[in-house]
């Protein structure tokens, strides 16, 4: 399950210098293209919304899910909400990514509330990181 945040469906519109060019619909088909070479299934989800994205987290722990992907986007900084139900299920790897590197940007965007509860956060690859965080979830099983 790759689940992303505010915004992220904005990739390519929003801020090419720090989020590059490639759309969220490019990112999507990356992933599905690397899953069917890896043979596994990935679930793509974006939502604006907090509730939504914390109604996915935990329909993952019961629907088969294997592992978590997140990219919170602007939640990341302060959804204890989101880092609550990613806490709640201790039998599925969770990485955190970023595409860009957060820990060098504005002073808010340092600071990851859901870090702690993940397995491994990639941060600052562009997208590749996405296939990183595939990677982990592949090896953790």
């Amino acid at each position: 399950m790759v689940i992303n945040g505010p915004n992220l469906n904005f990739l390519g519109i929003r801020d090419r210098k720090i989020y590059g060019s490639e759309s969220y619909e490019g990112l999507v088909m990356m992933l599905h293209e690397y899953a069917g070479k890896m043979g596994i299934s990935v679930e793509c989800f974006q939502s604006n919304h907090e509730g939504a994205i914390i109604d996915r987290i935990q329909e993952a722990y019961s629907d088969g899910t294997d592992g978590i992907v997140i990219n919170p986007g602007a939640y990341t900084h302060y959804s204890y909400a989101i880092r609550d139900a990613l806490d709640s299920y201790h039998t599925i790897p969770k990485v955190e990514v970023h595409i860009s590197d957060i820990s060098a940007r504005e002073e808010f965007r340092r600071i990851s509330v859901v870090s702690p509860v993940c397995d491994k956060t990639v941060i600052g690859e562009g997208l590749k990181g996405y296939i990183h965080a595939v990677d982990f979830i592949i090896g953790y099983r």
